[in-house]
Parts: C-alpha cells; structure tokens; sequence
C-alpha cells in the first residue's frame, strides 16, 4: 500500500463501519490539501486491490474493509519473511529487533495458536522414539517451562 492508500485504510479501519469518500476527505483534509477526486481514485484502487467492498447508496458509495488491520500487518510480514533466502535467519534478526512488550505479544500469540496441550503433543518422551527436549527442528529452550513475565 502507499502512504496515501495506507491513510485511507487507517481511517475505515479506525472508523470500523462503511464510510463515504466525503467522510474520509473531511478527515484527511484536516492534516493535508487533498481533492475529492483523489480521495474517490484511492478507494477505487482499493477496491480493485480488494482492500475494501463497497455498495451503492444513491450517486455514491459506501466503502467497508474486508479485512482487518492486524490481517494486512500478517500479510506483509509473511510476504517479506517468504521472500527471504534464509527464512530462520530472518525470524533471528526480526526478533532481535522486537522490545521486550512486542516479545511477550509474540509468546502470548503462540500460546493462543498452539492451543492448550500443544507443547505436549509436539516434544517427543523420552523412549517414545527421540531424545526429551527433540521438537521437530524446532528451539528446545522455547518448550521447557517458559512461563516467566
């Protein structure tokens, strides 16, 4: 998305609801000299794009997300990390970068994807065919008790 397709999107993701090209202009044009055509030409791409659906309402139209901010965020950080040539290293310099808050919301949302029991489910016993701590190539130290805030 552009900078200007992006400021579109932020303000229908905020506002939750269909909104008219008016309503996102009036915003806009509180920080910015836009024109109402081209606040009508960024909805239209996306709406092409598929970023938003929209419906008729009279001689203009409402326009709705389709999907949400957080699923765009998830798009783009898999488009990028399949792009990369060394997917494991690119998730070791990506955590690197996270503060200790976006780290806790990362665990927190593995917790929440592995459901209850999951971790018990994917480390192999000891004698049950692999070594205590094996996880499928996975980290170990990520499984063993980490419940820690």
């Amino acid at each position: 998305m552009g900078e200007l397709e992006d400021a579109v999107m932020t303000r229908v993701w905020k506002w939750n609801r269909p909104v008219t090209v008016r309503e996102v202009l009036e915003d806009l044009q509180q920080e910015r000299s836009i024109a109402y055509t081209t606040v009508m030409t960024v909805l239209d791409n996306l709406h092409q794009k598929g970023w938003v659906r929209r419906e008729a309402e009279g001689r203009a139209y409402r326009y709705e997300a389709v999907s949400t901010r957080a699923a765009y965020s998830a798009a783009l950080m898999n488009d990028a990390w399949s792009q990369s040539d060394n997917p494991a290293a690119a998730l070791v310099a990506f955590f690197g970068m996270m503060s200790e808050e976006q780290r806790l919301a990362l665990r927190d949302a593995m917790r929440i994807v592995q459901g209850p029991g999951d971790t018990e489910r994917r480390v192999p016993q000891e004698g049950a065919g692999g070594k205590a701590g094996e996880n499928s190539g996975e980290n170990p130290a990520a499984d063993q008790g980490d419940t820690g805030r």
